[in-house]
């Protein structure tokens, strides 16, 4: 290669490059579009009016955690909650006074890696499914009136881009929650934009089979062709929308999460696609 080849040639490369990296962000702009749109009208409109309180005590935030996951922020910019649990350590609840609390929420956070005797959970599998499932029917007769699920991680794109809150914020999110809305509703997913999961080309049911469909809800009814909702399975529920359903349905929804042959992913993405109808919404 002569001279002036190779001169062409190293003038070239970094025109390339800054090409290849302009088509990247613009797809990954196109990609996630709608979380730009709603970012932009988050900053440009009103910021909703807080959300109606609750009797102290009377709602609760369930999670599940890995060992190395730090989850202090739920104690640290959440603090509405006064009463905590630490179902990872099987322990009973003990009284947190803080200065200035405003209501409180309860906090069962499952510790699914953690060794037998401390995790709260039969087994680490079907990612956050078993601990909700955990949750719900450990307190069937006691729950709260409120009940939210949410992951463990607080804010950031990397973890939290389906997080519909500024910053991807699981704080600003439970912040602006309507409690009045999910007592009237029964159950509210925490992501309202519908991709991915809920757009009509997203809704091919492609993870419930007719036997998941049979096993889960014990019923000879098909199972729908089309099947979608936003997700990640992060979302709040009242405990009379709970218990429309009987605690035999939920031991028998987590036995199907145990048994089943499915990899912890894959169950735990066929229950993503199931807690809108487990408590009582439309296929789609």
């Amino acid at each position: 290669m002569s001279y002036r080849d190779r001169r062409s040639f190293s003038r070239l490369v970094p025109r390339v490059a800054v090409g290849t990296l302009l088509v990247s962000l613009l797809l990954l702009l196109r990609w996630h579009l709608d979380d730009v749109r709603y970012i932009w009208h988050y900053y440009t409109t009103e910021t909703p009016s807080p959300p109606v309180d609750v009797a102290p005590g009377d709602k609760v935030v369930v999670m599940a955690k890995l060992q190395h996951q730090n989850t202090d922020w739920v104690a640290q910019f959440l603090p509405e909650y006064v009463f905590k649990h630490h179902l990872h350590a099987r322990t009973s609840i003990r009284e947190v006074p803080l200065a200035n609390s405003i209501g409180s929420w309860q906090t069962a956070i499952y510790t699914v890696d953690a060794p037998a005797k401390l995790r709260g959970v039969p087994t680490n599998k079907g990612h956050e499914s078993m601990a909700y499932l955990t949750y719900l029917i450990d307190h069937y007769d006691t729950l709260p009136s409120t009940i939210a699920f949410l992951h463990s991680h607080r804010n950031g794109y990397w973890t939290g881009w389906h997080t519909d809150a500024r910053g991807h914020d699981n704080v600003e999110s439970l912040r602006a929650l309507r409690l009045d809305t999910v007592q009237r509703l029964g159950y509210v997913n925490l992501r309202c934009q519908w991709s991915p999961g809920c757009k009509p080309a997203h809704r091919k049911n492609a993870h419930v089979t007719p036997e998941i469909w049979r096993d889960i809800f014990n019923t000879s009814e098909a199972v729908p062709e089309l099947l979608g909702a936003a997700c990640c399975a992060q979302f709040a529920v009242s405990n009379s929308q709970v218990q429309r359903r009987s605690k035999s349905d939920y031991e028998r929804i987590r036995q199907w999460v145990l048994d089943t042959p499915l990899s912890d992913r894959k169950s735990g993405r066929v229950m993503e696609f199931l807690w809108h109808v487990i408590f009582g919404k439309d296929a789609v």
